[in-house]
């Protein structure tokens, strides 16, 4: 079982490695998914590999934005630069630049970022199929679908760390609100805004839309159960002593020790919400944090007035930092500025009151201690120190040799406890040594001169363990031809299946496992990125009615081909080059819509035969999979349409609908699109109404990547 871990700097990669991590995972400083992490140049990432695979763990690189036109030539070459420094696989967004990257060079191991959002097994086939060795789950898959993906190919589910909002790689809300795309690695995080919900019990600013982190913990076993290979913690943007925290904490469930004490540090070093198990186990009413933003920290009692002075019980140290709740709202800041055997005292420029929760946020000593952890890769040596023959260590299958015999000694000779007290000195490497044989008889050599030896057999071990990369060839794919664009009937999203005419209706229907007998030619039905294999289960039998379906995941390739209909590949296959779009025509797409992030110029420029744009309607920002009213369903009102407010007043339409795994909501944006499609095909969403009576001209001036 692979413990997999983040490292957004070569600090957080080091305390990784010092607490457990079978495994990191890190992004240079271009097509990494988290651009405001520190990240790596390729001198870094050559050392740092260097150091993981001294310690026996693996170096996985994230190279796992959406990769627009202009920039395929230097996505294939950052690849090959990348594994021929070491890095032992690479995550890849885009299915189809993916495929065609191993084709190019088969000797890589790519993984299926969870940003391709894989939650079933048609999704979990076509990556194999494309030479994917693995896929890292979508965060929201149920534990049945995880063990059947797991028969086919390798998997990666997250234990521990933030979770969107939205399905991984469905979330345009800060593309649209700020020109600040997600798939790009530039999120602002809009999700962790208050907004108003205009539902009774909701009409209070709130954080509507915010998760609580995800901590697995015990339940890590029911993953191991279902098949899971790696289980990874998310956390590229959090400081080292969370990394070390968090891999300790998993660490000791994995080996079977106490891990009460890891997991008071791992809320320590960052907690969003209390936590909440997440969506692999259905939802739970811990799924939000409503209340809280940010790092809630552990509670550690609550404050005391004693002498005119803020007092809590408990242990903290000087200059420890404290965040105060009142009502489960956060009310304000305090720091430790004396502490006692029974006790320490705070200041807070804030109000405060006693009674009030106080929750340690900054351990200053916790840090230091996570940080000063150190663990040794553990090697076996033996050694034959001879006269008159060649010295000689070994450590299983390797060995090495001096380049002269020994000398036979006149006076002292060399003791197997000097041999051993030499080899125990790493000079700086990870290595927890320990001896096996050690054969001496009648040897001299001089102290400077074993130490000597000592360096060059450790040197060789190193090139052993982590032996230099045959560079791999510099290879230009070829430019895949799209045949050119013809004209195209209008397609609309609709959830009333009566549009008749030259148009293709995609109907989007309110209840998944209720669908109409009747419908218009030309139908087509809509599938969300998110439709694990129940919904499919509820939807199979039906599809033969409809002229084919319109997908906006990966899956929808394969049981379009499984169930003989026809393929519209949506605007959630987020098709940004045209790797991607000829990829999915290759693959089988009557029609595709090209990515709702780029310019109307870039969108022509890779457009062709069947292509068509998002140009009118409605604009869908986020899927949500969970409900926001946290399963409140006896009280629930059922609406078909909610308006989520933020604090500047902008009116976001909220849907929901029903599938086999309940009740699913989409979030739109403020504004409806109201813009050109060139020579390309018009797409027009009619999900929701236009709740501003506004409308955006969309991608014409400008990329959302």
């Amino acid at each position: 079982m692979e413990l997999l871990a983040p490292a957004g700097d070569a600090a957080a990669a080091l305390a990784a490695l010092n607490s457990g991590a079978d495994a990191v995972y890190l992004g240079l400083n271009e097509f990494s998914a988290r651009e405001s992490a520190e990240n790596f140049d390729f001198m870094q990432l050559r050392t740092t590999v260097r150091l993981a695979h001294l310690y026996g763990a693996k170096v996985y690189l994230c190279l796992n934005t959406l990769v627009k036109d202009s920039e395929t030539q230097r996505f294939f070459r950052t690849a090959r630069l990348a594994w021929d420094a070491g890095v032992d696989a690479i995550l890849i967004q885009d299915l189809f630049l993916g495929k065609r990257l191993k084709e190019l060079y088969p000797e890589m191991t790519l993984h299926l970022s969870t940003q391709a959002g894989t939650c079933n097994l048609y999704g979990a086939c076509l990556a194999a199929e494309y030479g994917f060795s693995r896929v890292v789950l979508a965060r929201e898959t149920p534990l049945q679908d995880i063990r059947a993906i797991s028969s086919v190919i390798e998997t990666e589910a997250f234990v521990q760390g933030a979770l969107c909002s939205c399905f991984s790689g469905q979330c345009y809300l800060s593309s649209f609100a700020g020109n600040n795309s997600g798939n790009r690695g530039r999120c602002k995080q809009p999700c962790r805004k208050k907004y108003t919900i205009d539902r009774k019990g909701y009409e209070r600013p709130a954080y509507a839309l915010s998760l609580s982190d995800l901590r697995v913990g015990e339940r890590v076993k029911e993953l191991i159960g279902a098949g899971v290979s790696s289980l990874k913690i998310e956390g590229r943007m959090r400081r080292p002593e969370y990394v070390a925290a968090a891999v300790s904490y998993y660490r000791a469930l994995l080996d079977g020790e106490d891990a009460a004490r890891a997991q008071s540090a791992l809320a320590r070093t960052f907690n969003r919400g209390d936590y909440t198990q997440g969506l692999a186990f259905g939802q739970k009413g811990d799924l939000l944090s409503r209340d809280v933003q940010g790092h809630i920290g552990e509670r550690v009692g609550r404050l005391e007035l004693r002498g005119g002075r803020y007092f809590c019980r408990g242990r903290a140290g000087r200059g420890d930092g404290f965040k105060i709740l009142r009502d489960r709202a956060e009310v304000g800041g305090a720091v430790c500025t004396e502490a006692g055997e029974d006790g320490f005292f705070l200041v807070s420029r804030d109000p405060l009151r006693a009674g009030d929760e106080v929750r340690i946020t900054t351990d200053l000593a916790l840090a230091k201690e996570l940080l000063s952890a150190r663990r040794g890769r553990k090697i076996v040596l033996s050694a034959s120190f001879m006269s008159g023959e060649l010295p000689v260590v070994r450590c299983g299958a390797w060995s090495f040799a001096g380049e002269a015999p020994l000398a036979r000694a006149e006076r002292a000779p060399l003791t197997r406890a000097e041999i051993e007290t030499c080899f125990c000195r790493t000079d700086g490497l990870p290595f927890s040594v320990q001896f096996s044989e050690v054969v001496t008889q009648g040897a001299f050599l001089p102290r400077a001169a074993l130490n000597a030896f000592r360096r060059a057999a450790y040197a060789s071990l190193c090139d052993a363990l982590d032996p230099p990369r045959t560079p791999l060839p510099e290879r230009q794919p070829e430019e895949p031809e799209i045949a050119p664009s013809a004209p195209l009937p209008c397609a609309y999203i609709t959830g009333e299946p009566t549009q008749d005419g030259e148009g293709i209706c995609i109907y989007k229907p309110d209840d998944y496992t209720a669908l109409p007998d009747r419908l218009p030619a030309r139908c087509y039905l809509y599938l969300p990125a998110f439709f694990p294999q129940a919904d499919i289960a509820a939807v199979l039998p039906h599809l033969s009615r409809f002229e084919g379906i319109y997908c906006e995941g990966y899956y929808g390739v394969m049981l379009a081909r499984a169930c003989g209909v026809a393929l519209f590949a949506g605007t959630g296959m987020n098709l940004c080059n045209r790797f991607a779009a000829a990829g999915v025509i290759a693959a089988g797409a009557k029609y595709y819509a090209l990515s709702k992030e780029i310019s109307s110029r870039e969108q022509q420029a890779i457009g062709g035969a069947g292509a068509y744009v998002l140009a009118a309607g409605a604009v869908k920002v986020m899927d949500l999979c969970y409900c926001p009213f946290e399963r409140t369903c006896t009280r629930c009102d059922r609406r078909k349409v909610y308006t989520l407010r933020d604090e500047a007043g902008r009116c976001f339409p909220l849907r929901r609908y029903q599938t086999a795994g309940g009740c699913r909501f989409e979030v739109y944006n403020c504004d409806q699109l109201d813009c050109t499609a060139g020579d390309l095909g018009v797409l027009r969403d009619e999900s929701v109404p236009a709740l501003s009576g506004r409308v955006s001209r969309g991608h014409s001036e400008r990329s959302m990547l």
